[in-house]
């Protein structure tokens, strides 16, 4: 499932993240690409120990993590520490998969599911799509400041060049709690249905229904 979510960040969060990126220290992108994708990977990535970079990423996390739809897509176990990525005068990185393992020691974790929250507004610059490669062939993406979307880790992608200003980006892999992604969009549309039924009926005999069967099913395929 390849989702996206809107007004992720509200206008004076992303005013408060892009003054601290404009401000912050960034190095070459490929010190965090594996030995293949660092052949095609032409980014900047702000400093792990920027203390800007320490703020933000607990800034967007708490932004992630507390939105609904985000949840009930994504149901995390396990996040990496969020990087912020900037493109610009011609960045950009080719097809490549994501790293199916990320992390030492209790961070590590299997990447199920890679999200992308846009920073910048797409009228400011120019190229820079994030692209996937899918059964129904090439999805591209560039979304309003402030949105983000998730994608399944085994997914073949790229980010088209930039041609004109600069894209700003969050990136960051998450392990969930449900590994198979079928299994996910199952809940996804489970847990969408009975909250509709729930703003349009309220606490009735078919939404506890539906909520036990959405318990359950997690019961079966939860891994913790």
């Amino acid at each position: 499932m390849i989702l996206c979510i809107g007004e992720i960040l509200a206008p004076e969060q992303l005013e408060r993240v892009r003054s601290a990126l404009d401000s912050g220290s960034f190095e070459d992108g490929r010190k965090t690409a594996g030995w293949h994708a660092r052949l095609v990977k032409n980014n900047e990535q702000m400093q792990v120990a920027d203390e800007a970079a320490q703020a933000l990423r607990t800034e967007v996390e708490m932004a992630l993590t507390g939105h609904p739809v985000f949840q009930m897509a994504v149901r995390p176990a396990k996040m990496t520490p969020i990087l912020f990525s900037r493109y610009r005068d011609g960045m950009t990185y080719g097809n490549h998969v994501d790293d199916p393992v990320m992390g030492r020691g209790p961070g590590r974790l299997r990447t199920d599911i890679s999200f992308t929250l846009f920073l910048d507004d797409p009228d400011s610059y120019d190229g820079g799509e994030l692209v996937t490669d899918t059964t129904a062939g090439e999805q591209s993406y560039k979304l309003p400041a402030g949105s983000v979307v998730i994608y399944p880790s085994s997914t073949l992608h790229r980010v088209d060049p930039v041609t004109r200003g600069q894209r700003r980006v969050a990136i960051g892999w998450i392990q969930s709690t449900i590994r198979d992604p079928a299994q996910r969009e199952v809940l996804f549309d489970l847990d969408t249905a009975r909250r509709q039924l729930f703003d349009r009926e309220g606490k009735t005999a078919e939404f506890d229904l539906l909520t036990k069967s959405l318990a359950n099913l997690q019961r079966f395929w939860a891994e913790v």
